[in-house]
């Protein structure tokens, strides 16, 4: 008979984590389908292209529309894709 080992309680079945801007908590989707496509596409110097992929991956729509009427600038808009992707590696270095 094979070895059965239950791994569940080292599991995370909770919510998914969020960032917080000016006072509003966005759910980043962290799901492992997405986020291997998001580290595929943000491997290297990511295009424009990639950077919108990554962006309406790790973001739903409600979420996505939080973010556009915050009338981010480009460079700030970059900044809120990489926390994204910090918060869901644990690369990040805090809050």
């Amino acid at each position: 008979m094979a070895k059965v080992v239950d791994i569940t309680e080292k599991l995370n079945f909770e919510e998914s984590p969020k960032l917080k801007i000016k006072g509003k908590e966005l759910t980043v989707n962290d799901d492992a389908p997405t986020m291997l496509k998001v580290m595929q596409l943000m491997g290297g110097e990511a295009s424009i292209n990639e950077i919108t992929q990554a962006y309406e991956l790790m973001f739903g729509e409600k979420e996505r529309k939080t973010i556009e009427s915050l009338g981010l600038n480009f460079n700030d808009f970059v900044i809120v894709i990489q926390s994204a992707v910090e918060l869901i590696t644990g690369e990040t270095a805090g809050e």
